[in-house]
């Protein structure tokens, strides 16, 4: 089952953290999440898995940032979120998509007790003009069955910026 608006807005300071919290942003089934200024584009190919890749920061300056096909820009949402007994979920809205842009490759599900800003992987289709602080995606919460372990990975939880990729941390367990 999904929550509704009224219910996220029930379990706001229990099962659920959004900050900073804004009530036009609630919508009946979801909640709108905004991208943050800063971005990081990787700067070194071929990338490689099991190394930490170099990224370049770029900032969205006040005029907009024209973001070009074939390149994947790391965002972030403004929004700090906290999820417990839930399985916190993301997907791009449909006023942004029907720009031709994507905001999550695969990463759009999150896990119970996950907290942290959430990393877009961002790619357009067209060039197409971003600015800081739009509406680009909405996270919505699913109930859960059975009993619940919660996300403790020291990879990205509670983490305070842009993640890229560390998934070279999996091949230093073995």
């Amino acid at each position: 089952m999904i929550l509704t608006g009224k219910e996220i807005l029930k379990r706001l300071g229990t099962d659920i953290k959004i900050e900073p919290y804004d009530a036009n942003l609630l919508n009946p089934n979801s909640y709108n999440l905004r991208l943050h200024e800063d971005l990081l584009i990787y700067s070194e190919f071929p990338l490689d898995m099991k190394k930490p890749n170099p990224v370049q920061t770029l900032k969205i300056p006040e005029e907009g940032l024209v973001m070009e096909p074939g390149k994947l820009y790391l965002g972030r949402t403004i929004e700090f979120t906290e999820t417990h007994n839930l399985v916190p979920m993301l997907e791009g809205r449909s006023s942004i998509g029907r720009l031709g842009m994507f905001v999550h490759i695969t990463a759009g599900f999150g896990d119970v007790g996950f907290k942290g800003f959430w990393t877009l992987e961002i790619q357009v289709t067209h060039p197409l003009r971003v600015y800081a602080g739009v509406q680009i995606c909405q996270i919505f919460y699913h109930t859960v069955e059975g009993e619940i372990s919660e996300y403790k990975s020291g990879k990205y939880q509670a983490n305070q910026g842009i993640q890229p990729s560390l998934l070279y941390k999996d091949f230093e367990k073995k």
